[in-house]
């Protein structure tokens, strides 16, 4: 499922957020760990001053996996599906783990990537 996440970075967490994604530990130890990176990455910060992202979540309820992760850094303000589960190939059984970026695309990328 995808996600969109809205949260407000706590003031006394801002250093070590900053700090967190420049190391590349932000998530460490979670089964999603290059996720929040990527999260990161694409987030925007908008005018109500909360970053806005969308996170793929597989857990049975939203970011049941990714939360303490999260709630280290941010107030969660609102986490919403990201598009109509109707429509959701992973949701009607149409397509398991259809979400996720597919894997052959990514890794052909990703070794793309290395060479250059």
């Amino acid at each position: 499922m995808r996600y969109l996440v809205r949260a407000r970075v706590k003031p006394q967490c801002r250093q070590a957020l900053l700090e967190a994604i420049d190391n590349r530990t932000l998530g460490e130890g979670s089964i999603a760990e290059g996720e929040y990176l990527r999260n990161m990455k694409d987030a925007r910060l908008c005018s109500d001053q909360t970053a806005r992202w969308v996170e793929v979540c597989y857990c049975p309820s939203p970011l049941q996996e990714e939360r303490p992760y999260w709630e280290q850094f941010f107030d969660l303000v609102r986490v919403q599906d990201a598009h109509d589960r109707r429509r959701c190939r992973d949701q009607n059984g149409s397509e398991p783990w259809a979400c996720g970026d597919p894997f052959p695309e990514a890794l052909r990328q990703e070794t793309v990537t290395q060479r250059d």
